[in-house]
């Protein structure tokens, strides 16, 4: 959550005004993507085409999240930098290396369920941080913060891994991203195996960040005193 600063501090209106413009815009960004899905869905019946329809805009927003890195890094938003990192590099790859390398599986239902999990988070998100820096958060945005992600974090989950899983067929048919011994380099790399490696790394990994955030929720809902170790 971002820090609020107060004026008398140096440098504080300027990063306020900062994240204030920053988080509004983010907020109007992220609705005015999840208008054009739900128009497209609207118009065409169906969800092919929808990722195509969209994948610019997705791919400039996600990328444009390595900044929430850097800003935890240095300080401007006290958030666990490793929880920050795994959620931004997560949500990275699957835009970058998955969706968007390989195209078949780009009309899968399981995109759609990332799509919205990630649209209806980023929204709820945003807007709070919109509002917490103005220092007028409605209950209602806290209460969706602080609620909605217990079944939007399950769902983005399975429509990440089930299209990984669509897309291993594919990349063992083309070898894509692998290297093949020999070379003259004298490594090797199969893509194929590092997608399976990477679905077996949600086992321990969703269920920390789903924690953490659950704790936060107590904290924050319920004002429990928790006691947490440093990352």
């Amino acid at each position: 959550i971002p820090r609020h600063v107060g004026g008398d501090e140096a440098g504080g209106g300027a990063w306020t005004t900062l994240h204030r413009a920053l988080s509004a815009l983010l907020t109007c960004l992220w609705l005015v993507l999840a208008i054009t899905m739900v128009r497209f869905y609207m118009e065409k019946g169906t969800h092919k085409g929808l990722y195509k329809s969209i994948q610019k805009t997705l791919k400039f927003f996600q990328t444009f999240a390595l900044l929430e890195i850097v800003h935890c890094l240095i300080g401007i938003v006290p958030t666990s930098v490793i929880v920050t990192g795994v959620q931004v590099s997560s949500r990275i790859f699957m835009v970058w290396l998955v969706t968007h390398s390989i195209k078949p599986i780009q009309n899968e239902e399981s995109v759609v369920l990332f799509l919205v999990a990630w649209t209806v988070t980023e929204i709820t998100r945003y807007s709070f941080y919109t509002f917490s820096l103005l220092d007028h958060l409605p209950y209602f945005i806290k209460w969706a913060r602080y609620n909605f992600f217990i079944i939007l974090y399950p769902i983005g989950v399975v429509g990440e891994l089930l299209t990984i899983y669509a897309a291993l067929p594919y990349v063992k048919k083309t070898g894509m991203f692998s290297i093949r011994l020999p070379n003259k380099y004298n490594v090797s790399f199969d893509y194929y195996y590092f997608l399976l490696i990477t679905m077996a790394s949600y086992i321990p990994l969703f269920p920390q960040l789903y924690f953490h955030m659950l704790r936060q929720r107590r904290k924050v809902l319920h004002g429990e005193v928790i006691v947490e170790k440093d990352d």
